[in-house]
């Protein structure tokens, strides 16, 4: 494995602004350990090497020119397969789009562009984000690099894993009930999911709309807030975009590096303290919160009660929203298209073509969400899930008053063998058990390794309050600094 590859992106962007590597040389680097050991992983859908070289060589001659480069300029990111790539193939992880390259970049895509960043290539991810282990994949599962015969997370499981195998630096995800923190607290790695609204979902095939945000991933904290303020800002081609500044993720991010949390009050959710995790991770969740009171946190107990409701009224929104987004993948004005004969109705064409196209998990979504809306039914599900969202809102809002951030766990276990919950939708569902809240609420969320169960990695949650994310920067930042990064097992040989 090349130096360079083994570098985090703030050591790589400062490495090519001083001109001791040139863009063009990392990019390189990186499509050769893709090249190396992605046959093992399975992190990439689609490499974009010509694209990427071409864009590495733009940045070489700026800096050539003395033209000021960001602070990200010629860093490799790698994008999950559900941001439209102008010209790239975009699949969402699903065969009905198998082969559709979109006319338009996203905005999350058109601000790594414009920050000078090195597009590798796109991320397996479970079919239209919907699942937790990238099983769900129409192109394969992803292996984790800490174990092969694990599962990466998911749906961004591709994502995470590019990262843990020093295949990119930095990814792009996105978090609906926990699509960023989950593959993040599994493969060791660092996920961010922003304020709800603070990144543009412009350009990002919807799963849930009031949900779904892009984030940045990572192997460290810094990194991960150098990409969210690259990427994150207000865009007035998404009408839920919050018009606000980015706050300061890069500089709170660089505090917590310091070591010090004086006066930083940690809420410990009472009705996550325990509740379905493994030993192994509540062990290691004590012990970060051990080492953050070492900083001079202080923890404090906080309840929310509507939290346990959670998962129930999650999914009921989310299928519900799912099933409306769906809807456009007709096989009429793009993607796959099956029994268009000329002796078939359009009704049988639609139907014919989301049969072969759709995987099982998201038929199962599109039902479930399609019976909660439907007349006689809407008010007894969706409507009640609706209510029990902002009982939990106001259970983050009187938390708040309270504490500075809360922390959890983000996951209940570790990386699970594929294949051992496939078999029940509600034993996979509860890989996002400590998630889904924030989302829920709108708020940001960050998973942050703090150790190992079992020789596997463990996460350690930290939610804050809508728009205030550099609190939780902050507070992981410390907590790395105190415990550090994990490194996973080699794949050579």
């Amino acid at each position: 494995m090349s130096d360079l590859t083994r570098m985090t992106a703030a050591e790589l962007a400062g490495t090519i602004a001083k001109g001791d590597a040139s863009a063009e040389e990392v990019t390189r680097a990186h499509l050769d350990r893709i090249a190396a050991v992605d046959g093992k992983v399975h992190a990439f859908l689609h490499v974009d090497a010509d694209g990427a070289i071409n864009a590495a060589r733009k940045v070489d001659a700026k800096r050539a020119a003395g033209d000021e480069l960001g602070p990200l300029a010629g860093v490799p990111v790698a994008v999950k397969d559900v941001l439209t790539t102008r010209g790239v193939p975009t699949t969402a992880g699903s065969k009905i789009l198998e082969g559709w390259r979109p006319p338009y970049d996203s905005t999350v895509v058109e601000r790594l562009r414009d920050a000078g960043t090195v597009i590798l290539g796109k991320t397996n991810m479970d079919e239209f984000a919907m699942g937790s282990s990238t099983e769900y994949s129409a192109y394969g599962p992803t292996n984790n690099p800490w174990d092969l015969g694990r599962i990466p997370g998911g749906s961004g499981g591709g994502s995470a894993a590019a990262i843990a195998a020093y295949e990119a630096p930095l990814a792009i995800g996105t978090d609906t009930g926990g699509s960023i923190r989950q593959p993040g607290a599994v493969t060791g790695t660092v996920g961010s999911k922003p304020t709800y609204g603070g990144t543009s979902r412009y350009g990002l095939i919807a799963f849930s709309s009031s949900l779904d945000t892009p984030g940045p991933c990572a192997r460290t904290v810094l990194d991960a807030a150098l990409l969210h303020e690259v990427m994150a800002g207000h865009d007035w081609r998404d009408s839920t975009s919050i018009p606000q500044a980015v706050p300061p993720v890069v500089e709170a991010a660089r505090l917590g590096m310091t070591g010090d949390l004086t006066g930083v009050k940690l809420g410990v959710v009472t009705e996550f303290n325990g509740e379905g995790a493994e030993p192994g991770v509540l062990a290691a969740f004590h012990d970060a919160l051990a080492a953050l009171t070492k900083l001079g946190a202080e923890v404090v107990e906080v309840s929310a009660p509507h939290f346990q409701y959670a998962l129930p009224a999650y999914y009921l929104i989310a299928p519900s929203e799912c099933s409306s987004n769906l809807a456009r993948f007709d096989g009429v004005r793009f993607g796959l298209r099956v029994g268009d004969d000329g002796n078939r109705s359009l009704e049988e064409v639609m139907s014919l073509t989301r049969e072969a196209g759709f995987g099982p998990e998201v038929k199962r979504r599109i039902m479930l969400g399609t019976y909660a809306l439907s007349s006689g039914y809407y008010d007894a599900y969706y409507g009640q899930a609706q209510k029990v969202r902002t009982l939990i809102t106001q259970d983050f809002n009187a938390a708040f008053e309270q504490v500075d951030v809360l922390v959890s766990p983000t996951t209940p276990f570790v990386a699970f063998p594929f294949g051992s919950r496939t078999s029940d939708p509600y034993q996979m569902y509860l890989a996002d058990l400590f998630t889904i809240p924030t989302n829920l609420y709108g708020g940001p969320g960050i998973s942050v390794p703090c150790g190992l169960s079992e020789g596997l990695p463990v996460g350690f949650q930290i939610m804050a309050p809508t728009m205030a994310d550099d609190r939780m920067y902050r507070v992981a930042a410390a907590l790395e600094s105190a415990v550090g990064t994990l490194t996973p097992p080699s794949l050579e040989g």
